[in-house]
């Protein structure tokens, strides 16, 4: 992904709000064993999975969804995946793309047996209906015919979804010049490396070039390790607990520093090993 990696490097060097502390990316390095430690992908047992293309299709209205669970205080991921889980086990045919272009609010928060509307329930709709209409007019209606056009390419596969599916264009304009982040549809690719264990619907030749999926969990993280560090203003947005727009400088420098941060700290991890890495 490298339009990814050059955008983000371009913000990372042009940034007001934050900045990546070499000396704080370097200690953490240093912390860093011989061995990184592998997760295994479904370790909490919360995702469906049956080897074949059923799980190619869950896995894309999965990533479809993965966002903004931040204003309901008792919703996460978790209730995502594993609700989608229990919807499918039920239902073979319920994410049939003709069913996403039909699909309601009401019906989805039935899906996740969710007791209120979800956060930014409508696009998230919007969103199901988009997928489901791309789907069926150019891939056959599989999720799974849209991974195998992209020839064991995971750089080919997001930008194939973000040319087909516009809810995945995940770009900004910043100082000018714009910048791709593409985080869900990166997250598709290696959810379904790390579903398969890089066989089959997973395999692809140039995992190594996805990065990291920047959202708001991560430059916290970031931040706590030293790696990141905040204008006094940003910090007292944060502290403050007030919204960080989507778009804005402070978001965009969050998102593309965290980034640039964590393909430094690959870099370096990977001269420390004698090997190239990747965060799977």
């Amino acid at each position: 992904m490298d339009q990814v990696k050059a955008t983000a490097a371009f913000v990372a060097n042009r940034s007001s709000h934050v900045v990546v502390d070499s000396a704080g990316l370097e200690k953490v390095v240093e912390n860093i064993q011989d061995k990184i430690p592998k997760i295994e992908w479904d370790f909490e047992g919360i995702h469906y999975f049956d080897n074949g293309p059923l799980t190619v299709q869950y896995l894309f209205v999965l990533d479809t969804l993965n966002f903004c669970f931040w204003p309901d205080k008792n919703l996460n991921y978790d209730d995502l995946a594993s609700g989608l889980k229990e919807a499918l086990e039920n239902d073979k045919s319920v994410f049939d793309a003709d069913h996403l272009q039909k699909i309601t609010g009401l019906q989805l928060r039935n899906l996740l047996k969710w007791p209120r509307p979800l956060p930014l329930e409508d696009e998230r709709v919007r969103l199901l209906h988009e997928v489901g209409f791309e789907l069926e007019r150019s891939f056959g209606g599989q999720a799974s015919n849209l991974v195998e056009s992209c020839g064991r390419s995971a750089a080919k596969l997001v930008a194939t979804i973000a040319s087909h599916f516009p809810g995945f264009r995940d770009h900004s304009v910043y100082k000018g010049h714009q910048i791709f982040l593409y985080k869900r549809a990166q997250i598709f690719a290696a959810d379904l490396y790390g579903a398969f264990k890089g066989q089959g619907y997973g395999e692809f030749n140039d995992i190594s070039s996805i990065t990291i999926f920047a959202d708001y969990i991560v430059p916290a993280m970031l931040r706590k390790l030293g790696v990141l560090k905040y204008s006094s203003t940003l910090a007292s947005i944060i502290e403050s607990n007030k919204e960080i727009v989507s778009g804005s400088e402070e978001e965009v420098e969050l998102r593309a520093c965290s980034i640039y941060a964590v393909e430094k700290m690959r870099d370096l991890i990977s001269v420390k090993l004698g090997k190239q890495v990747w965060w799977n």
